[in-house]
């Protein structure tokens, strides 16, 4: 009797989970968006000025509309009119900060902070049941937090109330120490409260996932003469857990292909030891990049530091080479299957700037069971 009102119940929040509808501004190629959609709600448009990204949020997105657009000259209406007039329920984004600037009492109306007001300025129009920003975690100390007091007063003279934290993604399954500030705002007539975000998962605490066991099982490319092809074997069955999720619905390895590094390039990497920076070079070496992330190498038993928008820094734990862009999805959780399109570039920039999609995933989860 129980297990059945059990089953009758999760039957009907995830019924209620795939209603609702979803729009990304700002939504590259879609990390935060999949991650929604893993978790049943319905992706119904894509929005961003990066022609690539785009590329890649269509061919993963298979249902979803884009728009390759500027948000700060995109009418509503064209909104409304592309996804055929249907009900969103949620938007979400990562709305750049570059350019905030603190200009008087009140802060957000700087034209400089254009791209957050044209993300404040759909929400208002569209007035969804929820809303989730991310964004580095600076912005809240960013001038003396005046800048996030902004965001959560501007949202609550819309009717929502919000929530925000720093959240750590290796406290959520995922092998990558990045952190990242979520805003997530419901609807005042829908929210029991604000958001509550999802604690980390306690059983992970001591035993996070590990850049080694994130990608242990992809072909290693130790040849520097053979930097992989299109189309890759896997080198080993999945060894744990992590790698039986990534490879899900994937036969074949994608977006595996080694960066070519000169003789001198290869031979400073093979200095660093596992965790080592600049810092352990010889003294002839470390003067040519000399900052915090310089020279980097990942530890194979703790998890990578943050992925960036680049490929020159990091390093991988074993090999003298940089990570592939396959490598880099992993470390972000995008599954094998989520294909990268355009130069390589523009899949190192669409990973780096991506929200990992399990994170992603946990939230979508946490915000469903916390909207009436």
């Amino acid at each position: 009797m129980y297990s059945f009102l059990l089953y009758t119940f999760i039957s009907k929040l995830l019924k209620d989970v795939q209603q609702m509808n979803v729009i990304d501004i700002f939504s590259g190629c879609g990390g935060l968006s999949y991650g929604l959609k893993m978790a049943g709600y319905n992706v119904l448009l894509g929005i961003d000025n990066d022609r690539a990204a785009l590329e890649s949020f269509e061919y993963n997105h298979k249902s979803s509309r884009v728009i390759n657009q500027d948000i700060t000259t995109l009418l509503t209406q064209d909104i409304i009119d592309i996804i055929n007039k249907k009900e969103i329920d949620v938007i979400v984004g990562g709305p750049p900060c570059q350019g905030m600037s603190i200009s008087g009492p009140r802060q957000f109306q700087d034209p400089r902070n254009k791209l957050y007001l044209s993300f404040i300025h759909k929400v208002a129009d569209i007035r969804p049941k929820a809303f989730i920003i991310e964004n580095v975690p600076g912005l809240v100390s960013l001038f003396k937090g005046k800048i996030k007091d902004s965001i959560l007063e501007e949202f609550r003279e819309l009717g929502y109330n919000v929530s925000h934290q720093i959240l750590l993604a290796s406290d959520y399954g995922i092998p990558q120490n990045r952190k990242r500030v979520f805003f997530v705002g419901i609807r005042e007539d829908l929210a029991r409260g604000k958001f509550i975000f999802p604690a980390p998962n306690t059983l992970l605490q001591d035993q996070k996932v590990t850049a080694e066991q994130a990608i242990s099982d992809l072909p290693t490319l130790s040849d520097h003469l053979s930097l992989g092809e299109d189309f890759q074997e896997y080198k080993s069955a999945p060894q744990n857990k992590y790698q039986k999720l990534m490879r899900l619905n994937s036969t074949v390895v994608r977006n595996h292909i080694g960066t070519k590094h000169s003789d001198k390039t290869r031979e400073i990497i093979g200095l660093v030891p596992e965790g080592g920076n600049y810092k352990n070079l010889p003294e002839e070496y470390r003067s040519s990049r000399n900052f915090n992330v310089a020279w980097t190498r990942y530890h194979s038993q703790k998890p990578t530091h943050t992925i960036d928008t680049g490929h020159r820094h990091h390093f991988h734990y074993r090999e003298n080479r940089v990570p592939t862009v396959r490598e880099n999805a992993r470390f972000q959780s995008f599954p094998d299957d989520f294909i990268f399109i355009g130069n390589k570039t523009e899949q190192y920039r669409q990973v780096g700037n991506a929200v990992p999609p399990i994170l992603a995933k946990i939230l979508g989860e946490a915000l469903s069971f916390q909207i009436k």
